[in-house]
């Protein structure tokens, strides 16, 4: 894409105008199709802090309204199932410090369900309501230590003993010695159970089976996942706690698993063997019974079943999980393609088509279909709006815009886009 001037407009965009974005990072439809929850990122002018709240909007018309107040981060909404509370990530009571909060959706204040020291990832309701399982990592026990002695925690870290390959990372920093592993909490109690350790692996993406009673994950179990780093595999669990399982997967990169509403089968993105990372993220099934191996549904398509559109604001253009049809028999799923992130359905069947569900010139980021399937909310972004949280009616494609951030854009010269293409070797 290619950017030339608008001489109907004489602003420009400056760094002072960066204080004044809103940008969408979330938004999750309730399962009964009535609010849309989503997080919106702001960033205060004086102390040059970006701070996140939890706004939620109805599908029908209506205006939308603040749900979290405060200089926080408020984020990862998630719905409960029966659409009465959202549980959210957030760090409004401790520095440093995040927990699971719930709120319930008619209003209130926020209680505090988990009360972990460490770092929460990616976490789930199970389908019947009564627990969440969490990604968690411990604080390192130096660091717990460190911060007892007021003298130690003036001084900071002074040494570091590194006995791994991949100790550090950009915008992380020295990773700590302990690994990501899956927690199961009480939604009522808070009861916090770890399902999961190892001291060298780490666990990733769970997600609750039908039942309640399963978890699949996915994790790399090598002898040394630093020199095997695509070694991912595909793994489930009893809820309660036990041995898991490994399933009969392609090798190399997998992402985000998800379980059929019958139960028989686990979709997931992956790449098609090791050290193909580079290459395009494809949906595959696998049979919950371990005795089929795991299909590739998309690999016969030139799409890539990931969000690999490039921009400077990046928050709400996330890679989401599958979602599968209530029969079971199709998955809707993310795709890029030609500067552009679509949505796009196909069945199981071997002779299958990509169906397409939203296009146009521009991305679709997060999105979620409430439990009906009817509608679908979703963040749309294109190279002259970061983001706009809408719904679409399934059945006739209608869509309806929730919000109306960044509007003083508009008024600014950001130049008129043109596309260009170059041949390459063999007239591609």
């Amino acid at each position: 894409m290619m950017t030339t001037p608008n001489k109907t407009k004489s602003k420009y965009i400056t760094a002072q105008d960066l204080y004044r974005f809103q940008l969408p990072t979330d938004c999750q439809i309730s399962p009964d199709g009535n609010w849309v929850v989503y997080s919106l990122k702001r960033v205060d002018r004086k102390s040059e802090k970006k701070y996140t709240n939890l706004w939620v909007a109805p599908t029908s018309p209506g205006q939308p309204r603040q749900f979290t107040q405060g200089n926080h981060t408020d984020s990862s909404p998630r719905w409960s199932p029966d659409s009465q509370t959202i549980a959210f990530i957030s760090g409004r009571d401790e520095e440093n410090q995040s927990q699971i909060y719930l709120m319930p959706m008619q209003g209130g204040e926020a209680y505090k369900l988990s009360d972990l020291k460490g770092e929460l990832g990616a976490f789930r309701w199970s389908p019947d309501g009564k627990k969440i399982v969490l990604q968690f990592r411990k604080t390192d026990a130096e660091e717990l230590e460190r911060e007892k002695d007021e003298d130690k925690k003036k001084l900071g870290v002074v040494a570091r003993h590194i006995d791994r390959v991949f100790f550090k990372l950009d915008d992380e920093g020295y990773l700590p010695k302990e690994r990501w592993h899956l927690w199961i909490i009480d939604a009522k109690t808070g009861k916090a159970t770890q399902l999961t350790d190892h001291a060298i692996f780490d666990e990733n993406f769970p997600a609750w089976s039908p039942d309640s009673k399963q978890i699949a994950f996915i994790s790399n179990h090598a002898k040394d996942p630093d020199l095997d780093p695509d070694n991912f595999d595909l793994f489930t669990v009893a809820a309660t706690g036990g041995t898991a399982k490994k399933m009969t997967t392609v090798p190399g990169p997998k992402f985000n698993p998800v379980y059929s509403p019958d139960g028989r089968w686990i979709a997931y993105a992956g790449a098609d063997g090791k050290g193909t990372w580079w290459s395009n993220m494809r949906i595959f099934v696998v049979p919950v019974n371990g005795k089929e191996p795991a299909r590739d549904l998309t690999g016969k398509f030139d799409v890539d079943a990931s969000v690999e559109t490039i921009n400077d604001l990046p928050e709400g253009a996330l890679t989401m999980p599958p979602v599968w049809s209530n029969d079971s028999q199709s998955l809707y799923f993310q795709i890029s393609k030609h500067g552009n992130t679509h949505l796009a359905k196909i069945s199981l069947d071997e002779n299958a088509k990509l169906e397409p569900v939203i296009a146009g010139d521009g991305v679709v980021g997060v999105w979620t279909l409430d439990a009906a399937q009817e509608k679908l909310a979703y963040i749309w972004g294109d190279l002259y709006d970061p983001g706009q949280i809408l719904v679409r009616k399934m059945e006739t494609g209608r869509t309806r815009q929730l919000s109306k951030f960044n509007g003083w854009l508009h008024r600014l010269d950001l130049g008129s886009i043109e596309e260009k293409w170059i041949d390459g070797p063999g007239n591609n």
